[in-house]
């Protein structure tokens, strides 16, 4: 985009908005795209020009497209009938209707919510929800330590940042909030050390055993980890990781809580990530698809046992569980179930995984992974050694997706797909097809095609 072309008023007007991670010089250079209008699965900037949405616009949170009729209808009618409510002392029916459904929906236990803004406060809650458990049951009433992972994101406030190892973010508020720790996590493309894939698994868990009792496990609250991780694109774990993680956390008394403010509400084929392995979280953050995009909101989810101890949770926020957008929660989820769009995503994820091993064998490309409605391709200057690119490879290789009217998105070393779940075959194939020919442009350029 030529910025130099956009309106007077348009133009003046960016002078006085941050951009997040991004330089004023990307901003006027034309990076990122400025968007007016979006319909189903098209966006428009302001030049006019379309783009096929493959990434439910950057954040993965426009789960089901642009201007559904359904959801904003319902946040209309919410506000029009009661637009707030207050948070404690009184609360709105559309707020508790909403803790009801996520309840039916949650794996195992978990039962009983509250409400943020964002994943970053829904992570915020779930911290706040293990400290205040270990410290009312009484037998570990010091446990207030957070474990997570290495380049694990949880998050853009001050307690989710200390769990947060993506670099870009973590060093400006360092040193942080005290009381957090990180141990690998069980990338298999490129492994921790560069350990054979076979050995990641057990690796992982033994080293978050050690880091248990080197904290001192009555001094642990919980270990949080994002069920696929987003750390340089879509990274699976092995099949037995999280089995073993929760006999771990057993063990010694430490809360599991699943990070699923990507992964919940259908984004890996079924309504929360941890379902593929069959393991119940004591705690589970959600956001992002929660509302398809259409409302800010995150949930804190926790089992009976905890809610149970608790006799008050020591949290408050002005607009946590705000009726618009506990009304736009409600929506989605019955978009979701009257348009078999978990199943969908499912069958539609596999397929859109299984045209993208084509892309395998091309020169620059490393790995091709995924789960459900997210995948990514992991790009190398050497298949061998699997070496990253560090010459801005990957966000040229955006930049040609977005010429040709394909958005995609540049996580590390890596292009990540993760488009709304109403996209068509058709769709998905002009996504793989664009993202060939980008791919095999670059390479050529590099002298490799």
């Amino acid at each position: 985009m030529d910025l130099r072309n956009i309106d007077p008023v348009t133009r003046e007007a960016l002078d006085h908005f941050v951009f997040p991670l991004v330089s004023k010089t990307d901003v006027n250079a034309g990076d990122p795209v400025i968007f007016k209008s979006g319909k189903g699965m098209m966006m428009t900037d302001i030049m006019g020009k379309s783009y096929l949405d493959m990434l439910s616009t950057n954040t993965r949170a426009s789960s089901l497209g642009f201007a559904n009729e359904h959801i904003a209808k319902a946040i209309y009618d919410q506000l029009m009938e009661l637009h707030y409510a207050g948070t404690f002392a009184h609360v709105a029916d559309v707020t508790v209707k909403l803790s009801a459904r996520i309840a039916e929906l949650a794996p195992g236990g978990l039962t009983a919510s509250t409400f943020g803004g964002s994943g970053s406060e829904a992570n915020e809650n779930s911290f706040k929800f293990a400290r205040e458990y270990h410290i009312h049951k009484g037998d570990k009433p010091y446990a207030r330590k957070i474990i997570s992972r290495w380049d694990a994101y949880h998050g853009a406030t001050m307690g989710a940042i200390g769990a947060t190892d993506i670099l870009g973010t973590r060093h400006i508020t360092e040193p942080g909030v005290p009381g957090h720790s990180r141990i690998p996590a069980p990338f298999l493309y490129r492994t921790p050390f560069g350990m054979d894939a076979s050995e990641v698994c057990d690796f992982c868990v033994d080293y978050l055993e050690q880091q248990i009792i080197h904290e001192g496990p009555e001094y642990v609250a919980a270990f949080i980890a994002e069920p696929v991780m987003q750390g340089d694109g879509a990274q699976v774990p092995p099949d037995d990781y999280f089995k073993k993680v929760r006999a771990v956390c057993d063990k010694y008394d430490v809360l599991l809580i699943a990070d699923e403010v990507i992964t919940g509400f259908g984004r890996t084929g079924k309504w929360f990530a941890m379902e593929h392995w069959g393991i119940e979280a004591d705690i589970m953050s959600t956001a992002k698809a929660i509302t398809g995009g259409y409302a800010p909101l995150g949930a804190s989810t926790v089992t009976q046992k905890i809610a149970d101890v608790l006799p008050i949770f020591s949290h408050l926020q002005t607009y946590q569980g705000h009726p618009a957008a506990c009304a736009a929660g409600l929506a989605t989820i019955a978009y979701i179930e009257h348009n078999d769009l978990i199943r969908q995503g499912a069958e539609n994820g596999a397929y859109l995984l299984a045209e993208m091993q084509r892309l395998r064998d091309l020169p620059i490309v490393g790995d091709v992974r995924g789960l459900g409605m997210w995948t990514c391709i992991d790009f190398t200057s050497d298949k061998k050694t699997k070496a990253p690119f560090k010459d801005g490879t990957v966000k040229r290789l955006v930049h040609r997706c977005l010429d040709m009217g394909v958005l995609v998105g540049e996580e590390g070393t890596a292009i990540e797909l993760s488009p709304p779940y109403i996209a068509s075959r058709d769709q998905l194939d002009t996504c793989v097809d664009t993202l060939e020919k980008a791919v095999l442009a670059e390479a050529k350029d590099k002298g490799l095609g």
